[in-house]
């Protein structure tokens, strides 16, 4: 079988890890473990807010590309990237959008306009998009105008864990995500300064978004009396981080927003109940019957939630053996790449009309 060949544009280092850098390296290897000759290409970290010389480097990488090798273009870049540039490329392009850039937290208003509409102009000139939810499809069709024939939905792969899980005493409540804004830590960290009264330890993995926010946590935690019953580990080995999934006995993310979310999935590929909230697409990726789901940026309801499976080990177990049956039925990361593989099937270059509308 004669497989398209295809570029993947990514910024920054592959190896970062943060969910969507985990989901396009594994969408990278998987594409070329089923056949296709992927080549790698490695923008600027800066994006999607690029100095001048790394945008002009940028186009000009985009646009040395053949006709005949399909542009698979990651979303900090598509989202951010000049209209005017992009659309010189001669490669078919499907834009690869975990969620759009406009939804990210902590913008102003003049940003949060510029990236809509530098997104919104940029979706009509690919071919196609990848997206890891129906929630970031139907942002991108109703709020885009994206043309929903030419969305597909490739949900994250999951790795199936082995061994044995063996939940520590005190119980311990796990958090996994970058420490941004977004991830909504600073609401965590308030909800387990309302459940000081219980036995439980927590970890938070994730490497800091920036210095300053990684401080303010620290200092959180401090004021909050949570020295010693909360750990912010930073990033972590893979062997570390799957130690943690096996010893915890709840998995807790505040988050803001999500336009999907890979930990939920190791989450439940590990059998841990849920606590996060109810935002993006995190309500379409954690089952009803495998976690609780409260109101995002309040941290009373949230440690309602966390007291409630803390204190009725009946409902914790519920819950996780519901979490650990959808687990099983998620899909592999070959399965991921076969959808993105037949999207590149759907691909020539004859089709690629620059700046036709996907209406």
């Amino acid at each position: 079988m004669n497989l398209s060949p295809a570029a993947f544009a990514i910024p920054g280092d592959i190896n970062t890890l943060t969910g969507g850098y985990i989901y396009e390296r594994r969408l990278l290897e998987s594409l070329r473990t089923l056949g296709h000759d992927v080549t790698h290409i490695q923008l600027a970290a800066s994006f999607p807010d690029p100095s001048p010389e790394d945008m002009a480097d940028a186009v000009e990488q985009l646009c040395a590309l053949p006709e005949n090798r399909p542009l698979i273009l990651d979303g900090l870049v598509y989202g951010s990237i000049v209209t005017e540039g992009l659309a010189k490329a001669r490669a078919p392009i499907v834009a690869m959008i975990h969620h759009p850039l406009a939804l990210e937290s902590g913008l102003s208003d003049d940003r949060r306009a510029h990236l809509y509409r530098t997104e919104r102009d940029n979706l009509t000139l690919a071919q196609h998009v990848l997206v890891p939810s129906p929630h970031t499809s139907t942002i991108l069709t109703e709020e885009y105008g994206v043309n929903p024939e030419r969305v597909s939905i490739a949900r994250p792969g999951t790795d199936k864990p082995t061994g044995v899980s063996a939940p520590v005493d005190p119980p311990l409540i796990l958090s996994v995500g970058i420490q941004h804004p977004r991830k909504g830590h600073d609401v965590l960290l308030r909800a387990l300064s309302e459940i000081i009264d219980m036995n439980w330890q927590a970890v938070i993995v994730g490497s800091p978004y920036d210095a300053d926010h990684a401080a303010g946590l620290i200092t959180l935690c401090e004021k909050l009396g949570l020295t010693g019953r909360v750990r912010l580990a930073g990033r972590v080995s893979s062997q570390k981080l799957t130690a943690l999934y096996r010893a915890a006995s709840i998995f807790a993310l505040a988050t803001r927003y999500e336009g999907y979310g890979i930990v939920f999935d190791e989450a439940l590929a590990y059998g841990l109940p849920i606590v996060s909230c109810h935002t993006g697409a995190v309500p379409g990726t954690v089952p009803q019957d495998a976690g609780l789901l409260v109101p995002p940026e309040e941290p009373e309801p949230f440690a309602h939630a966390l007291r409630s499976l803390l204190s009725d080990s009946a409902k914790r177990t519920e819950l996780a053996s519901a979490a650990q049956a959808a687990g099983k039925a998620l899909p592999s990361w070959l399965d991921t790449a076969r959808i993105a593989s037949d999207v590149l099937a759907t691909l020539s270059p004859q089709q690629s009309v620059m700046g036709e509308k996907l209406l």
